[in-house]
Order: structure tokens, then sequence, then C-alpha cells
């Protein structure tokens, strides 16, 4: 790991400024963040939720398999008794054919109680769904890894935002600071009417600007430390220091592998094929259940001259086979869409792995170009240091002007805002670049 680190005396005045600004709040590390948003996060809290549902519905549908025993009992009274035709000849051997008599059977109260056993043998959309199950929860897992990788992604990029904010705090105060002992200095030739009264107004406006700037710097980093609190899951209250040094890998030599969105495309390209399969299973192969029950039947009456009501055992096991011969083409409509979903996940898949190519190539050229940024950046920030301190020795022997001072300062503020910037390009790069590679989690 390599610091990088502004020069010395920025770096003094920083630890200082955090000792003053931030009291005795706890410093905490990215790593730090990270670890707390695995625990108090509430999108990992839900992703974890969603994961132990899918586990309940795997075994929801290898509860398939398990045999189902219900209890069934109701009650029935006729105010009518059903009718049935039967033949004369059954009342009279004489009677002709084809001439039948209406009858009136059974009892009023009719109660019917029982157990059903029922128990799947062979049925093939269970098996299908059972195996739908373990890839949906396989999908799950994976779709809670890519919430993770957000999260750290998140997280990351809050902390080195608010790094970055807290050296433009480190940079502004020194710049301040050398603003107003340059404005004690025009004062005082003022005085000796050796500087004009113009010269001190643009001081003061310069001095001006930067108390300004700083006001807003620290509101920006104020918000940003909210919303790295609100990433971690933890109350906005609570006190929170940052790491004042910046570390970023000198090599961005990344081993590829898989990243979680492919994983994720393939893993539901395989659950249309499972789905494909159970279709084809279920329009060819027919299902057997082993079936039974054992139960009561009762028969009252309640009128004169012979009330009663007798219950008469009822039982019986068998087997039920079903076997799909013609559901209006249905089953073929469905297996036709679905043969055609898996040819676009699978195109996509293709797709997005070409993609994933090209903003890798990208991303590398574009860290490339940071860390050369940096290292340019951070010379040019000295260099404009040193012009500006040697401006200011030949301002006060009278050889340099004020505007020559203004302008030193200037481009020392803007050589600071360049490194500044140079810095969180490389950064949220080589973070991009570590998402796209599939290194992002195993970088914590």
């Amino acid at each position: 790991m390599k610091l990088v680190n502004i020069h010395k005396q920025a770096l003094l005045l920083l630890l200082l400024l955090i000792g003053v600004y931030r009291g005795q709040a706890q410093v905490w590390t990215l790593q730090q963040c990270i670890d707390t948003a695995q625990v108090r996060n509430k999108s990992l809290q839900m992703s974890r939720n969603s994961i132990a549902i899918g586990e309940q519905k795997e075994k929801e549908a290898k509860a398939n398999l398990v045999p189902k025993v219900t209890v069934n009992a109701d009650y029935k009274y006729f105010t009518n008794l059903p009718y049935q035709l039967m033949p004369l000849s059954t009342f009279s051997p004489t009677a002709p054919d084809g001439q039948f008599k209406e009858a009136q059977f059974g009892v009023p109260h009719n109660i019917n109680a029982n157990l059903q056993l029922s128990m799947p043998v062979y049925n093939p959309q269970v098996y299908g769904a059972i195996q739908t199950t373990k890839i949906v929860s396989e999908i799950i897992e994976l779709q809670y890894q890519k919430t993770e990788e957000q999260i750290y992604f998140e997280i990351s990029n809050l902390y080195y935002n608010a790094q970055i904010l807290q050296h433009q705090m480190v940079f502004i105060d020194s710049n301040l600071i050398n603003a107003e002992r340059l404005l004690k200095n025009i004062q005082l030739l003022h005085e000796q009417l050796l500087a004009k009264g113009t010269d001190v107004s643009k001081v003061k406006l310069q001095v001006s600007q930067l108390a300004t700037q700083k006001e807003k710097i620290e509101s920006k980093y104020e918000q940003v430390l909210n919303a790295l609190k609100f990433a971690m899951g933890i109350s906005i209250e609570q006190k929170l220091q940052i790491e004042a040094d910046i570390q970023y890998q000198s090599s961005n030599e990344y081993t590829p592998s898989s990243i979680l969105d492919i994983r994720i495309l393939k893993a539901q390209n395989r659950l249309l094929s499972s789905e494909l399969s159970t279709l084809n299973k279920s329009r060819y192969l027919p299902s057997l259940n082993l079936i039974g029950t054992y139960g009561t039947t009762g028969f009252g009456y309640n009128g004169l001259p012979n009330s009663f009501l007798n219950f008469y055992p009822i039982g019986f096991a068998g087997i039920l086979l079903s076997y799909p011969l013609f559901n209006g083409t249905v089953t073929q409509r469905k297996i036709s869409q679905k043969k055609l979903e898996v040819q676009n996940s699978e195109l996509q898949s293709g797709l997005l792995t070409e993609q994933n190519h090209m903003q890798v190539e990208n991303a590398k050229l574009q860290t490339l170009v940071a860390q050369k940024s940096v290292t340019t950046t951070l010379e040019q920030i000295k260099l404009a240091q040193t012009i500006y301190e040697q401006t200011g020795l030949q301002q006060k022997e009278g050889v340099a002007s004020l505007t020559d001072i203004v302008l030193a300062d200037n481009a020392l503020r803007e050589a600071q805002q360049t490194y500044l910037s140079a810095v969180i390009d490389y950064l949220k790069a080589d973070l991009e670049l570590k998402k796209l590679t599939g290194n992002i989690s195993t970088s914590k």
C-alpha cells in the first residue's frame, strides 16, 4: 500500500484541525465502516431475510412429497329427498318394459366424516418445482452478494469523498492563514503609504472568499458524513471521524473473475431451462398418487313410528393415475415462449460479457491516466508552493507586486484543487476497475 500524502505542513495542520474540529470522536477506517454496514445496513438485512425466505420456499416444494392427511365432515338435511326413476317391472313382474315409476330414496339426515390420505408417488411438476426453487435460492444468494458489493461501492465512494473534503479544508485553512498574513502586511504598508487602498481591498476580498469557501466545504463534509452514516446503518447523531491519510494500491493488476451480474444471468438461464424441462415432462409424463379414505357415514330419521341415527363405516385405498391427453395446446404455447426466453437470456449473457470486457479496458485506461495525474499534480503543488513563498519574499523586498502575490496564490490553489480532483478520479477509477473485474468484495 502506498500513502498519498500532501506536503508535510498541510498534513501537520490537518492533524491539528481534526483534533480541534472533531473532538474526541472515534476514528473509523474504511474497513470498519464496511463491517458496520454488514451488520446494521437495512438493505443487507432485507437481503438476508430474502435468503431465508428462499430456503423456506425450497422446503415448501420438498414438502409436497410428504403424505397429506385431511379431515372431512359434512351434514346434510334433505327437505326433499332426491328422486330416482325405477322400472315398473321392479314393483310388478307383469309390468310392460319401458315404463318407470318415480321413487324417493334415503333419509333426511345424512352425516359423513372421514380421513383422506394422499401421497404423490411420481409427479413431474413437484420434482420440477424442487429443482426450480434450488436455482431460485442460488439466485437470491447471488443477489445478496450484489447488494453487498453495492454497499461496499457506495461506502467506499462516500469515504473517499469525505477524505478529499478533509484535504480541501486543510488547503483552504493553509491558504487562509497565508491570506490573513498577507493582509496584515498590506495593511501595514498601506499605513506607511507604501500600498494602495485597493490593494488592501483585494486581499480582504480574497480572505472573505476563502472563508466562504471554507464554510461550504465544511457543510458539504457534514452532508457526506451523514450519507456515510446512513449507508452504514448508524444514527445520524453519532460522531464519526474518518482517517486523514488516503490509501491506495500503486499497482492495479487484478485477476479477472466472473462478475455477479453475469453469474446471476447464468443462474437465471438455468432457471428458465429448468422450467422448460418441467413443462416438457408435465406434457408427456403422468402423475401417480396413492390415495386412501377411512371414515363413517350416518343416516338419520326423526319421524314416526321409528326414529333412528345409524352410522356405517367406509374405507378404501387405491392409486390415482392422471395423464394429460389434450389441454388446448396451452402447454405447447408455454414451451414455445420459454424457448424464446432461454434464447434471449443467452444473448443477454453474451452481450453483458462483451460490455464488461469493454468497460474493464476503459477503466484500466482511466486508472492509468489518473495515477499519472496524481504524481504530476503533486509535483505541481510543490512547485506552486515554492513560487508562492519566493514571491512573498520578493514582495516584502519590494521586488514583486501584490498582483504577483495574488497570481501565485491562485496558482497554488488551482494546483491543490487539480491534485485533489486527480486523487478522487484515481480512487473512483480503481474502485470501478475492482468492481468490473469481480474483485471488489475480495479487496475489502
